[in-house]
């Protein structure tokens, strides 16, 4: 099994403001799966994400990529262990303003030891007659194009998408969901995004539905749509 995640359970605060985000969280997913997390706010879902990419830690439990623990690594393997395995993509770009749109994803390519090329991503992504231009200069969808880019360029196992469609509109999210598809595809990584838009869970392999910090429904979804086809 590639990714394992066992017994993950998460809580804020103490005594009367204590509350209980994450309450015994399983779940494994196979090399090159799409997994979309959906639920309502507050029902655990991006707390379950950082913590599988190592930005929050759990109270109890662990991750497991190919059978490497996560809570067994000190603070210096986790660094490493983020830069080999994990690409994140959020609902926000935090590109670097300053930066052009090859220079942006090229800061992802020096965090990997077996980088993409960027000219192939930049050309994959629409994105190469920008090149030189910098985030201000470009569309939203555009800038989350370059988000996904420095994300993917590090060649990842996993790429952890939060809400990647939720500031964008119906076209563009669909453009970027079918990108995210694209790349699966080209690359193999295995996908794990986080939404709260119901019509995503079709262009999934599997569908993982969270609520109050427990999984209600676990599946591998028989009739996959491609993201082109989604409608909401």
């Amino acid at each position: 099994m590639f990714l394992q995640i066992k017994g993950i359970k998460k809580h804020y605060g103490e005594g009367d403001s204590r509350i209980d985000v994450l309450n015994g969280i399983d779940l494994e997913l196979e090399k090159g799966e799409i997994c979309v997390l959906l639920g309502p706010s507050g029902s655990g879902k991006s707390t379950l994400l950082n913590i599988i990419g190592g930005i929050d830690d759990a109270d109890s439990g662990y991750i497991a990529i190919n059978g490497d623990k996560t809570a067994d690594m000190n603070e210096k393997s986790l660094t490493l262990y983020r830069r080999k395995h994990l690409g994140y993509i959020f609902q926000m770009y935090n590109l670097i303003p300053n930066l052009n749109i090859k220079e942006n994803i090229e800061v992802g390519a020096y965090l990997s030891d077996n980088p993409l090329d960027v000219d192939d991503i930049l050309k994959t992504l629409g994105l190469y007659e920008h090149r030189h231009k910098l985030p201000n200069q470009l569309s939203g969808g555009q800038q989350q194009r370059t988000a996904i880019g420095r994300a993917i360029v590090k060649n990842p196992d996993i790429l952890l998408c939060d809400e990647p469609t939720g500031a964008l509109d119906f076209r563009t999210s669909k453009d970027i969901l079918k990108l995210i598809e694209d790349v699966n595809k080209k690359y193999g990584n295995t996908i794990i995004m986080v939404t709260h838009n119901d019509a995503i869970k079709n262009m999934a392999d599997r569908v993982v539905k969270l609520r109050d910090g427990v999984i209600r429904k676990n599946y591998l979804n028989e009739e996959k749509t491609s993201a082109a086809d989604l409608d909401w």
